[in-house]
């Protein structure tokens, strides 16, 4: 992995990731995207079967994590619909940033 696609994973992952665990993940799934979802999918799971929703003691203390989950199902979605462009992205190489010219043929009208 080089130095732009482990500074793009700790963008999208925070400084506290493991840089081993980084690498060790870029070997084994090949693309720094899968890797960033790996790495929020366990987060995700972790907060939705590790602990309660929600914590509430009354009058003395009250918890959520729900605002977290929506944040990380977000953040998943975003990547998951190519948002935003990892370094190892494989490009289509027009080099017009994915898009197609399609040729339209007129037809005979009636």
């Amino acid at each position: 992995m080089d130095d732009a696609t482990r500074a793009w994973l700790i963008s999208q992952l925070g400084t506290a990731t493991d840089l081993a665990d980084l690498d060790q993940r870029y070997a084994r799934l090949g693309s720094a995207r899968a890797v960033a979802l790996e790495v929020l999918y366990e987060r995700k799971a972790a907060l939705v079967m590790g602990q309660p929703a929600s914590v509430n003691v009354s009058s003395v203390v009250s918890v959520t994590y729900t605002e977290n989950i929506k944040a990380i199902e977000r953040q998943i979605a975003l990547l998951e619909n190519g948002e935003p462009p990892a370094p190892d992205d494989p490009t289509d190489g027009t080099g017009n940033g994915g898009l197609e010219v399609i040729q339209l043929i007129e037809r005979r009208r009636r």
